[in-house]
């Protein structure tokens, strides 16, 4: 791999905006945990949580952990939808989650809705995460533009597309046929946060036959000052047949995040989604770009996407 690339996507994970925005950021700001919150605090795993290891020719070798809902054991006969979602260690156990010291409270916040079904995490690899993550399309499509932003960028470096492929052809392979799932389009869905987000949206876009929704938590759009969502607005799925869900906090990172999601929900809207129907976008004030944050809100996007459900949570864009 090239060293030098990755150095250069590395601030996909710190900052992309300019100077004069991040002038603006108070870094130390924290969103604490909110006890009373779907998820809560506890500091634990909750439920039944699997292991599988996978050892692949398209990405370096990782983890996924599969979180099955209670009546798995209770009901034999029963098949259930299936949530993948990205950066797998941060999800279920506090002691994996490397960034903000908390995961996002998944088992915790399916346990509380009731929702029955299968979540799949994916582990990432701090290595790769990036060039696994950022959507290949873009980078073939916009290159300049990214070498505007961080000065050596060769899109042919980029591995989001065998990231997918490894997604799809193994991990749901496995996945299906190990768990009882319902493997068809409208009960498999995909979220993500950040990057996560970003590779999420390209998952559904890549792959709308296989993927019914998509959750695009704090999604980093700013990257080339906003081409991402150019790209993105002529790839969009169908509405007739997808969910999709967006949104952002106002602290840390996601300070920036504002004029580019608005950008998004205009060419969301222009293809054909219906506000508060089958697209969704919140701004949450105070939540900064944390696990923290995204465990006191995870509940918004889980009903969206899983359950169909708009409920109350930030303010609908």
């Amino acid at each position: 791999m090239n060293r030098a690339l990755v150095l250069s996507i590395a601030f996909l994970g710190t900052s992309c905006a300019p100077q004069a925005q991040d002038a603006e950021i108070d870094w130390s700001y924290r969103t604490e945990v909110d006890a009373d919150s779907v998820a809560g605090d506890y500091r634990g795993i909750t439920g039944d949580v699997r292991r599988l290891s996978f050892s692949s020719d398209l990405v370096t070798d990782r983890e996924v952990e599969i979180w099955l809902p209670p009546s798995y054991e209770s009901a034999p006969d029963k098949h259930y939808p299936v949530l993948y979602m990205h950066d797998g260690q941060n999800l279920f156990d506090p002691e994996q989650s490397k960034y903000a010291g908390w995961d996002w409270g998944i088992d915790e916040a399916m346990t509380a809705l009731e929702l029955d079904v299968i979540v799949v995490g994916v582990h990432s690899d701090e290595s790769t995460r990036n060039i696994d993550y950022f959507p290949q399309g873009a980078g073939l499509d916009y290159a300049e533009a990214f070498r505007q932003d961080f000065g050596l960028f060769d899109p042919d470096e980029l591995n989001a597309d065998n990231y997918l492929s490894f997604l799809i052809e193994e991990v749901k392979t496995e996945i299906d046929s190990t768990f009882r799932t319902l493997p068809e389009r409208d009960t498999t869905f995909i979220m993500g946060s950040s990057m996560g987000g970003l590779i999420s949206l390209y998952a559904i876009n890549e792959y709308p036959d296989v993927f019914g929704g998509a959750a695009m938590v704090s999604t980093h759009f700013p990257p080339g000052d906003g081409v991402l969502v150019n790209y993105f607005a002529d790839n969009l799925p169908d509405p007739k047949t997808h969910r999709l869900y967006f949104d952002f906090g106002t602290k840390t990172l996601d300070h920036n995040y504002e004029p580019y999601q608005d950008k998004m929900d205009i060419a969301v809207e222009a293809a054909g989604y219906a506000r508060g129907d089958n697209w969704t976008t919140r701004k949450f004030e105070g939540h900064d770009h944390s696990e923290r944050a995204w465990r006191n809100r995870v509940h918004v996007p889980l009903m969206f996407l899983l359950a169909g459900e708009n409920v109350e949570g930030g303010e609908q864009r």
